[in-house]
């Protein structure tokens, strides 16, 4: 049994790593704390320790572990909801975006029933759902967004083959221009910093800058030279990390009319070709080498395997390409020089579209067969936009850094993220796993740092961020898995535990279905509410809604999302997204694959996707609910992955956990088997029995860091089959 907090003394301190002197005082201040707490409820005393800084970013994880887990030691979360460690203050909450909104509207839309941020904002994100014409005519002047024709008006929904309706029907914009005019609100000037970035190994140099100005015409510079070398309307994709120059080229291909395809710099050949059929793209632009982690990686010698199509190649170090190029392709200062013969090469006026134009094909995960082929229209990125706005809360004066690339969606997300929002843009050319990321993070000031948890447990693991200041980050955003409680508790501890904002979403949405938000207390690895405009019900195994109540099942979204998919280049897109999904209150619902739990409390934890349920002894149960229990059984392991096989011979689904132990570790798969059987009975279902233990030095996952839970089957299913041959 863990102690109380009550219970814990001078002997845990010391053992978590305090000395005797550290342990006292430490003692005194928490004991202090706790005393002062309004009442003896844990998330009374949680908050009090948090608001006084008892804990600081400094002292050892071991230390935040022994306090936050004795708080809540005899917290039920099956009758309390998720233990929750963030809480936000109202005068916080009236400085937020989306508080700041309520505040100035939420009389006028919501009547008496307003009250505050706080308390009324559940009523808001109902009434963003339920008049969402309304909700996106005000949220809209908050963005960098200019239409050069103006829409008739925000939603038409008479086309009724259209699931989502028509967004900002008859409206003419460049989503790019948007990105680069200065504007008085949000407050964007010429000398604004829009990007800071540092290269890998140059960690103690100065921050690079580039002012919106200085960026605008780098951009437009580029434009001038994709006229000069492509057709309007050609698709040109770009392979290559998320640099500076890469944010320029996008930007730059958007602007003058042009459609980006976006592809992962960590594909080979074969998949980099694939999404160049697919797309029918004219040209690519991408590097010489790679820089990551101190190795040289081949990219140029990648993408020539893959294409004939004319290849814009820039250098990874220095003016000049260290490769020999093919014959049809130029290098990045040839391609630049073609930009020479018009008389003001700084300067371009942008190609007006139609909102509904396609800018930019992505692709899906593509976890089985061909990946999907995604367009973004220009609706696309205000969609995105608006939902950091509101539920990162992005402002003007933030400096925003999510280690990602274009290839995936968090790439153009955090890009209009921070141009549509006044905020400046941090990149660091280089592997976010090590040290150096850290210090940039540090030395660029960065208020909002995005993550994928499986980042976070290398950062916490390998301790290589240890004695850097984090402080200045008010928030952090996590997304692409399900987030690890502890490796939370890790990151948010870095910055006096501000909140971590989950996101989950996918490329088609163009935006996050379910978040956090900073007007509602948060829990580690949970999400807060449905997005602002975004409705969607919880259903059963018959496909019938749940109502309020704590319950676990499919996600059905409401079709109207805006900036939501309606097409795909390469599949169909109403078979996908709605076919065999039912009906609720006169809408289609839309299908997205999750499966979610709604917990006590109303948060809602990702349990996988619909195809990652496995059916144990008569119970449906998740790959992830397994996995969050086991990942805790022991010190040794860093990670855990849960599957489901029939046996060879027929009869019920058996349990298989793979485990990847921490570097040094050693165990038993027979004891693992032994702590995996009694952590699950003791904290899931005492029914369920592990069959399978197998320890792999690592797990085979997506190039976007996804886990392919299905090769781990196939493997258990070809060991098993060998084994009733011999």
């Amino acid at each position: 049994m863990r102690k109380s907090i009550s219970e814990v003394g001078v002997e845990d301190f010391v053992k978590a790593g305090l000395t005797i002197e550290e342990a006292k005082e430490f003692q005194r201040v928490l004991k202090e704390a706790v005393f002062g707490a309004k009442g003896s409820d844990p998330r009374e005393v949680w908050r009090s320790l948090v608001a006084q800084r008892v804990l600081k970013p400094w002292h050892p994880h071991a230390l935040h572990q022994l306090v936050y887990y004795s708080v809540y030691a005899n917290w039920d979360s099956l009758t309390n909801g998720p233990p929750l460690y963030w809480f936000p203050s109202l005068d916080q909450s009236k400085h937020t975006n989306l508080g700041r909104l309520m505040e100035k509207y939420g009389s006028k839309l919501l009547g008496t029933s307003y009250k505050d941020p706080i308390t009324s904002f559940s009523h808001f994100q109902n009434f963003s759902v339920q008049r969402p014409e309304d909700y996106w005519s005000i949220v809209l002047k908050e963005l960098s967004v200019s239409f050069h024709e103006a829409p008739k008006y925000i939603l038409d929904t008479t086309d009724k083959s259209k699931h989502g309706g028509t967004w900002f029907p008859g409206s003419v914009l460049n989503i790019a221009e948007c990105c680069l005019l200065p504007r008085t609100h949000p407050r964007k000037e010429d000398n604004s910093v829009a990007v800071v970035w540092r290269d890998e190994g140059c960690d103690d140099s100065n921050i690079n800058h580039m002012t919106l100005k200085e960026l605008r015409e780098r951009v437009m510079l580029v434009a001038n030279a994709l006229d000069a070398v492509f057709s309007k309307g050609d698709a040109i994709a770009i392979d290559m990390p998320m640099t500076i120059n890469a944010v320029i080229i996008y930007l730059a291909i958007i602007l003058a009319g042009f459609i980006v395809v976006s592809i992962a710099d960590s594909f080979a050949a074969k998949e980099i070709a694939t999404r160049l059929r697919v797309s029918k793209a004219k040209g690519i632009f991408t590097q010489d080498f790679i820089l990551r982690g101190g190795r040289k990686l081949p990219l140029y010698s990648r993408v020539v395997e893959a294409a004939p199509y004319k290849a814009i190649v820039l250098p990874v170090i220095g003016n000049d390409v260290g490769i020999q190029l093919r014959e049809q392709d130029l290098s990045w200062k040839e391609f630049l020089s073609s930009a020479n013969h018009h008389p003001r090469s700084n300067n371009y006026i942008p190609v007006y579209q139609p909102v509904e134009s396609v800018i930019n094909i992505l692709f899906s995960s593509g976890t089985t067969g061909e990946p999907k082929a995604i367009p973004w229209t220009q609706v696309s990125p205000i969609r995105s936009a608006a939902d950091s706005w509101a539920h990162i809360d992005v402002q003007v004066g933030d400096v925003f850094c999510w280690p990602t690339n274009l290839g995936w969606v968090m790439g153009p997300c955090v890009l209009f993220f921070c141009f549509l929002c006044g905020a400046t843009l941090a990149l660091y050319h280089g592997s976010p796993l090590g040290r150096g990321f850290g210090k940039f993070v540090q030395d660029a000031g960065v208020t909002i740092l995005g993550t994928v948890p499986s980042i976070v447990k290398a950062w916490k693991s390998t301790e290589c961020m240890k004695g850097l200041d984090w402080t200045r980050i008010k928030s952090f955003g996590s997304t692409g898995e399900a987030s690890n409680v502890d490796d939370d508790l890790w990151l948010s501890s870095k910055s006096y535990y501000n909140p971590i904002i989950e996101l989950c979403g996918g490329t088609e949405l163009a935006s996050a279905y379910i978040q956090g938000c900073p007007l509602q207390p948060q829990a580690f690895g949970t999400f807060s509410t449905a997005s602002m405009a975004t409705g969607f019900v919880i259903l059963d195994e018959n496909g019938i809604p749940y109502h309020d109540q704590a319950c676990v099942g499919e996600v059905g979204l409401f079709p109207l999302h805006m900036g939501a998919s309606e097409r795909l280049l390469n599949a169909d897109h109403d078979e996908v997204y709605f076919k065999g999904m039912p009906m609720y209150k006169g809408m289609h619902l839309r299908r997205h694959g999750d499966i979610i739990k709604r917990t006590v409390g109303g948060y809602f934890i990702v349990q996988g996707r619909a195809d990652d349920t496995m059916n144990i002894g008569g119970i449906k149960t998740s790959s992830v609910e397994i996995e969050r229990v086991c990942d805790r059984a022991d010190e040794c392991i860093l990670e855990t992955a849960a599957i489901s096989v029939a046996p060879v011979d027929g009869g019920p689904e058996q349990l298989a956990i793979f485990v990847v132990l921490k570097k040094g570790s050693s165990i038993e798969p027979d004891k693992l088997k032994l702590l995996f059987s009694r952590t699950i009975q003791s904290n899931l279902n005492p029914l369920f029995k592990v069959n399978y233990v197998k320890i792999v030095p690592e797990f085979p996952r997506t190039a976007s860091n996804k886990l392919l839970r299905r090769v781990l089957r196939d493997q258990m299913k070809h060991e098993l089959s060998t084994r009733s041959k011999i």
